[in-house]
């Protein structure tokens, strides 16, 4: 697929504006593409907790540093590359750790999409290491900076801070930056948790948990749930769902897994929730993934097991909710979002995986 900012990335490269290292360069926000395959860049390391980009970046056979827990620990490199997310206090945050790899006298160097903030991630990095170098392309902006005694370390610092968990909604909640609705609760997620029946019982699944606002919801008013096992593809928002559900301190079992649900499910289960995501790292729609998400859901429940689900009024789940499941009906609409309950048909042979 066409990735415009990961090709304006290495283009100084390429144009051999800048050297590449011997001792090879790290990538934090990865992403496999052209640019990266052929094995062009020997000693090149790459940072990813997302796990579909993860797993991307591994069948292209790149070196992938772990990304299970978020922010892995981070090689130092003559070289760091950077594709720097859109929101500011988290791409302010991956610029200071940049600075902070990269060794006395390397450049760091980061590219992002005219829509997406290039100016100000160009300012930003200005601001911080002095003054930058920069090429335009791909409706893209390529920068660099040089790690020397232009970089105001005090600022590094306070930046790297930026994307550091912390206590949210009265302390009820750990979270950070960069996580969907990473401050507040999302209002189709409290939707959904308003009608969850107390009665929910067994084993269960939360599918794309975030920080785990629905699995506390889920945990703390069915006393009849017994294990929850709970699944996100982002190592950072899985993280702050460990510390905040471990510290409930629920009778269930609780398991966490950093997976793409879209590749199916490992477990069967008697219910699942989920608000699935319907956009993945671009601004893009991507109703494929509900839709899949879904599938995953129906091959997982057991006979007679039920999901529960929030999406998007326009998203369009009608079909695959009606060709998986015996059983569909909308149970409350705010407007702008819908929850779904659907029971897998007792007796019905399992469907095939998504």
């Amino acid at each position: 697929m066409s990735d415009p900012a990961l090709d304006t990335l290495f283009l100084p490269l390429v144009q051999g504006l800048l050297p590449w290292p011997r001792d090879g360069a790290l990538f934090l926000r990865a992403r496999a593409g052209i640019a990266t395959t052929g094995g062009r860049w020997p000693g090149l390391v790459c940072e990813q907790s997302f796990r579909p980009l993860h797993e991307s970046l591994q069948r292209a056979g790149l070196d992938v540093l772990p990304g299970d827990e978020g922010d892995a620990a981070l090689p130092r490199k003559p070289l760091v590359l950077v594709l720097p997310p859109r929101q500011r206090d988290e791409s302010r945050a991956v610029l200071a750790r940049a600075l902070q790899a990269v060794t006395p006298g390397g450049r760091v160097v980061a590219s992002v999409a005219n829509d997406e903030g290039a100016k100000s991630a160009q300012a930003d990095l200005a601001r911080v290491a002095g003054n930058v170098a920069s090429l335009s392309k791909h409706k893209c902006r390529v920068f660099w900076a040089q790690a020397g005694d232009t970089v105001d370390g005090a600022l590094v610092d306070e930046w790297a801070a930026l994307d550091a968990p912390r206590p949210i909604l009265g302390g009820r909640f750990v979270s950070r930056p960069g996580v969907f609705a990473w401050d507040r609760i999302d209002p189709a997620s409290a939707l959904l948790a308003a009608h969850l029946p107390g009665t929910l019982a067994g084993r269960g699944a939360d599918l794309g948990a975030g920080y785990g606002f629905l699995s506390a919801e889920l945990l703390q008013r069915c006393p009849g749930v017994t294990a929850l096992d709970v699944y996100e593809a982002e190592g950072r928002a899985l993280a702050l769902a460990r510390q905040n559900l471990d510290a409930l301190g629920a009778a269930a079992a609780i398991g966490y897994h950093w997976r793409d649900v879209t590749a199916g499910l490992p477990q069967s289960y008697d219910f699942i929730v989920s608000n699935p995501p319907f956009h993945a790292h671009g601004r893009e729609g991507r109703p494929d993934i509900g839709r899949a998400f879904i599938a995953a859901a129906a091959a997982a429940l057991r006979p007679g097991g039920a999901l529960w689900l929030v999406a998007n009024r326009h998203l369009p789940y009608e079909e695959v909710l009606d060709a998986r499941f015996g059983e569909v009906r909308e149970v409350a609409s705010s407007g702008a979002f819908k929850v779904i309950h659907a029971v897998r048909a007792r007796g019905a042979p399992a469907g095939a995986r998504a």
